[in-house]
């Protein structure tokens, strides 16, 4: 009976214990942090100018791209066009015509293109040496008037004998050879055998008369 009358004083003085110790801070001295968000501070000024070095850097040009040197600009050539290369070819002294068509209008590329004489058509022409060319195609005429000196006949179409003998004489266009890349046209295929028989020498003598002999 006397541990029972005891128990409920102990009992009231734990829980009196208890309740003073759940409603005091346990450590006075310890702040309480709130979390408050915080605001970060950004200095406008000093980023719109990182930004605007930023991309005055990646708009700006190296000095080795933005201009070509005057040096390398001199070095870089551009090919003539087919106009411009016709304008400066070589014109002959004399070409060989009859009614102002050069070599009886025989088309000079078909002698190089299909090895074989081939008569020109008055649909294609072209204008080179006081003389008009005719070709038989309009791909041939464009190739002439590329390069007239690459496929006109040697001697503006005068008989290639004639010539090494130190005189001109009209031509038959199917008496023709090409030597060393060099068109030549010869009277008829009598004379051109007789020029075949010694063709360097042939060619040679007439290189030396040629142009002079237009004044014979």
């Amino acid at each position: 009976m006397h541990l029972l009358s005891k128990f409920p004083s102990t009992l009231v003085a734990t829980l009196g214990l208890y309740l003073l110790a759940s409603c005091t801070p346990a450590d006075p001295n310890v702040a309480v942090v709130e979390s408050t968000p915080q605001t970060a501070v950004v200095d406008v000024e000093a980023s719109s100018t990182a930004e605007a070095v930023s991309s005055g850097a990646e708009a700006a040009p190296s000095e080795t791209e933005a201009v070509p040197t005057a040096e390398a600009a001199a070095t870089e050539t551009v090919p003539p066009t087919a106009e411009v290369a016709s304008s400066i070819a070589e014109e002959p002294a004399g070409v060989f015509v009859e009614n102002g068509i050069a070599i009886r209008g025989a088309d000079p590329v078909a002698y190089f293109t299909q090895g074989s004489y081939v008569a020109g058509s008055a649909d294609y022409t072209y204008e080179w040496g006081g003389a008009i060319w005719q070709f038989a195609s309009a791909e041939n005429r464009d190739l002439f008037a590329s390069s007239p000196g690459q496929y006109a006949p040697q001697y503006g179409g005068f008989c290639a004998w004639a010539v090494s003998q130190g005189y001109t004489a009209p031509v038959d266009p199917t008496a023709w050879e090409i030597v060393d890349g060099k068109l030549y046209l010869n009277f008829d295929a009598r004379i051109q055998r007789r020029w075949q028989q010694d063709i360097p020498g042939n060619i040679a003598s007439a290189d030396q008369n040629w142009p002079a002999v237009l004044s014979n």
